[in-house]
Order: structure tokens, then C-alpha cells, then sequence
């Protein structure tokens, strides 16, 4: 368990950081509250609260469950979590940018 707990709290300190970053710049990122859930775009406001949302309740997986002074198999776990969940959501989002017209393909 404690090991699923690692891999979910870095998934959600990953997930938070684009939502965050697009929330606080003013500009529309898709969220799971969009239409099509992933796709679709979300007001800057609602991405800010996804990602505070995601933030907070990674932290709070750390610090209740995962705090330690050394660095350990929890914190790699938590980390291995956090880069598990930033390339996928990378790919994906590039090919949700590229067919909006957003980016350029590489």
C-alpha cells in the first residue's frame, strides 16, 4: 500500500504543476471537468483549483505517510510516480495542442 501511496502522491505533485502554471498565466488548459474530459479546454480559474487541489492532496499523501530524513524506497517511489505521470501526460498533451493547431509538430 505504502508503495501505491508513493506512486500516487508524485502523480498528483506532477499533475499539478501545468495547472497551476496555466491557471496563474491567465490561460485555458484542458482539466477532466472540460468537454471532451481531457480534451476540452477549462477556464484558467478552474485549472488553478485542479492544480491546488492536486497539490495539496500530494502533499498531504507525503507528508502523512511518506516524511523521512533520508532518502528511501518511499521517496523514490514517489518520484518514479511523478515522472511515471509527466511523460504520459506530455505526450499527450502535445497531441492535444498539435490538433488544435497550438504547436508545432516536431
Amino acid at each position: 500500500m505504502s508503495a501505491l501511496l508513493c506512486l500516487l502522491a508524485g502523480a498528483l505533485l506532477c499533475n499539478s504543476i501545468p495547472h497551476l502554471a496555466a491557471g496563474l498565466r491567465g490561460e485555458a488548459f484542458p482539466t477532466p471537468f472540460a468537454q471532451p474530459p481531457g480534451k476540452g479546454l477549462s477556464r484558467p480559474e478552474v485549472n488553478f483549483l485542479w492544480g491546488a487541489a492536486n497539490l495539496f492532496a500530494g502533499l498531504l499523501i507525503a507528508w502523512r505517510w511518506l516524511v523521512t530524513a533520508d532518502f528511501n524506497a518511499g521517496l523514490a517511489t514517489l518520484v518514479l510516480g511523478f515522472v511515471a505521470a509527466g511523460v504520459p501526460m506530455s505526450f499527450h498533451f502535445g497531441r492535444v495542442r498539435r490538433a488544435r493547431g497550438d504547436a508545432e509538430p516536431f
